[in-house]
């Protein structure tokens, strides 16, 4: 039973994946002025609560002024966020099903980063924007710490599982050696009921030679008598 919900429950551990693609598809599939507002609304949002953090007491048109000038850092924050979170969606999924390793950095980030690719090139067909090799480069950054965030996550709390099948393990040899040590060597078994065998083959053939014997002197004794 376990087995048949796991069957089919793993599959739906990619649904964070699809839904993280659904949503970077969707800011990218607004218009640069959209785009824009959106990114210099969050921007004035983190001078507000730097300021508040800060107390630095800041004006309104300060706030616009700064928010301005890290409009840029802010969106190109925004997409390493994105395809890191992308890539943690990804990643996580491929090493519950066995991927680890290399083979995992490779496989979930040839996903992410084709997926950056494409994205890239379906912002060719939005208006007021375009494609960007420095975004993608920008986006791979992300891919790379969120893959290399699953692994450190996952071996840390998967170490005392693997500890305890390795100490399961070597106690499974410990007993196999001992009862391997226990059991008589199968060369003295068998020679000792070929041993056994032979006796008692003599003894049979000793009682059949003795009784034939017998007979024939039964045999002799009447024939003479007269």
């Amino acid at each position: 039973m376990n087995r048949i919900l796991l069957f089919f429950l793993k599959p739906l551990s990619f649904l964070p994946a699809l839904i993280m693609m659904y949503a970077i598809y969707s800011f990218s599939s607004q218009t640069g002025s959209e785009s824009g507002n959106l990114s210099y609304q969050v921007s004035v949002k983190v001078v507000e609560i730097g300021n508040e953090i800060l107390d630095k007491n800041l004006e309104d048109w300060e706030i616009e002024e700064v928010a301005g000038n890290i409009e840029y850092y802010v969106r190109k924050a925004a997409h390493m966020t994105e395809y890191f979170l992308l890539a943690v969606a990804v990643s996580f999924p491929l090493y519950v099903y066995g991927l680890r390793g290399f083979p995992l950095m490779l496989f979930a980030g040839m996903i992410c980063v084709g997926f950056a690719c494409g994205d890239e090139y379906h912002q060719s067909f939005v208006d007021g924007r375009g494609p960007s090799v420095k975004d993608v480069c920008i986006d791979s950054v992300g891919v790379f710490f969120g893959i290399l965030l699953v692994r450190i996550v996952c071996w840390t709390f998967l170490a005392p599982v693997r500890m305890l099948e390795r100490a399961q393990r070597r106690k499974q040899r410990r007993e196999a050696r001992l009862q391997n040590r226990q059991r008589p060597p199968q060369s003295s078994v068998s020679g000792s009921r070929r041993t056994a065998s032979r006796h008692s083959n003599m003894a049979v053939s000793s009682k059949s030679a003795a009784a034939r014997q017998k007979e024939t002197l039964r045999k002799e004794g009447k024939r003479h008598v007269y």
